[in-house]
Parts: structure tokens; sequence; C-alpha cells
């Protein structure tokens, strides 16, 4: 079993936290990011891990990426799809280029990384996916068709890649956040977010580390009967049937 775990978007904010949780769990963690070097830095510096810059909306360079990251740490037995992005406007005056960058960013994206080890992953009969949806990918969002329309996307393709996958040893689930407590919400007027919390049943927004956590769970060798799964994490506030 290999103890590399990649994790898309892992410098900030949620995927920060999984590259945390994945590091004490013992695993090799590459985090991949975006565009933010100061940020990235900051957080291999704070986590003691390897970062490594690409863009996961192109395929090629997600191909170029996993074959630094193997290079450097052995291959990827764990992959966190975590890398996203929003552009919310309601559809009438949503433009071509604020649906296209979030579908190639969000939805893209689990393709290009997932394509990118799954052969690797079968060669040696083991490996752990593990892709980050929303609560809005489950029962959508006034203003994101966007973000809501690819992240219900990237449930249908865990599902079926989980069926796929199954007899290799390699799991596919998603986990599904409800609002977390990250810096995608620190521009939300105070108003709106009592308005966004008085509607979560525990009474809070949610935490970064609650989500690793979920992850961290997934991503363990004695996970292997759970496959196609999706874990929502929302406080209660919208309660799926699978």
């Amino acid at each position: 079993m290999s103890k590399v775990a990649l994790v898309t978007g892992g410098t900030r904010g949620i995927g920060k936290a999984i590259s945390a949780g994945l590091k004490d769990a013992g695993y090799k963690v590459a985090a991949n990011y975006g565009g933010n070097d100061d940020a990235a830095k900051a957080c291999a510096d704070e986590l003691g891990i390897d970062v490594f810059k690409w863009d996961v909306g192109d395929f090629a360079a997600c191909k170029d990426g996993v074959g630094e990251v193997e290079a450097k740490l052995g291959p990827v037995g764990v992959l966190v799809n975590n890398a996203g992005i929003v552009r919310d406007g309601t559809l009438h005056k949503m433009t071509p280029d604020m649906w296209e960058d979030v579908i190639r960013v969000d939805l893209d994206s689990i393709f290009n990384m997932c394509r990118n080890v799954i052969e690797g992953m079968r060669d040696r009969r083991y490996g752990r996916i593990i892709n980050i949806s929303s609560i809005n990918g489950q029962k959508g969002q006034m203003g994101q068709t966007n973000y809501s329309a690819a992240k219900a996307g990237v449930i249908g393709f865990s599902k079926a890649l989980g069926v796929e996958s199954a007899r290799k040893g390699i799991t596919v689930n998603v986990v599904a956040p409800g609002y977390i407590d990250t810096d995608m919400l620190a521009g939300v007027p105070e108003n709106v977010l009592e308005s966004i919390v008085s509607t979560i049943p525990v009474g809070r927004l949610g935490r970064a580390e609650e989500i690793a956590h979920c992850v961290a769970f997934l991503a363990d060798e004695k996970a292997g009967f759970i496959t196609g799964s999706v874990l929502t994490a929302n406080g209660g506030q919208y309660i799926a049937n699978g």
C-alpha cells in the first residue's frame, strides 16, 4: 500500500486541513495549488509537506504534475480532489466564461486527476480516491447553476468510477461539506451569514478540520468496504438519501 497522498487545492482552507490531517495519519503528502505562491510556501513551511503548482483544469498539466509527485515521493495511493472555485450569478446573467471556468476547475479536474492515477492504482490493486462535492451539488443553490452542476457531476462520476474500480481494490467516495468557516465565506455579509447559520440544526458553521476527519476516515485502509458513497457533513442542514 502506497502511503503517498495527493491533495488538490491542498494549501488553503479545507484543502490545507485535509493535507494536515493526512500527514498526521502518516502519509507523505503532496499538496497541489493553482496560483497563490505565498500561501503555498506558508503551508509547506507550517506543515512540512511538499507543494506542487499546476492547473488542475489542464489534462496535460495534471499528467506532468502527477509524474513530478511520483518521481519525488512515490506512487500515489490516496487522491483527494478538493480544488474548486465559484463564479456566482443567476443563469440569466451568467456568461459562458463563468460557466466554463467553474466546470473546468470543479468537474473537468476530477477526470484529469483520476485518469492520471487510476492505471497505477489498478496495477497495484489498491487506491483511495476521495472527491469533494458540496451540499449545493445535492440540493442546488440559487445563483450557482454552474457550481451546483459541477458538484452534482462529481457525485455521479464517483459512483460510476467506484463501480468500475471495486474489484481492483480501489475505493471512490465523496465528501459533501455544508457551509464551512473558511476564506470562501469571509466576504459574506454578517446578516447573510447569520441567516445561513439559522438554517443549520447544529447551530454553527462547520470547521475545516471536521471535513479533514471525514477524508482521513475514507482514506484509511480499513475503509475498503465503502465505495460509491457520499458522506454528508453539513450539520443537518440538508438530509440526503445517498
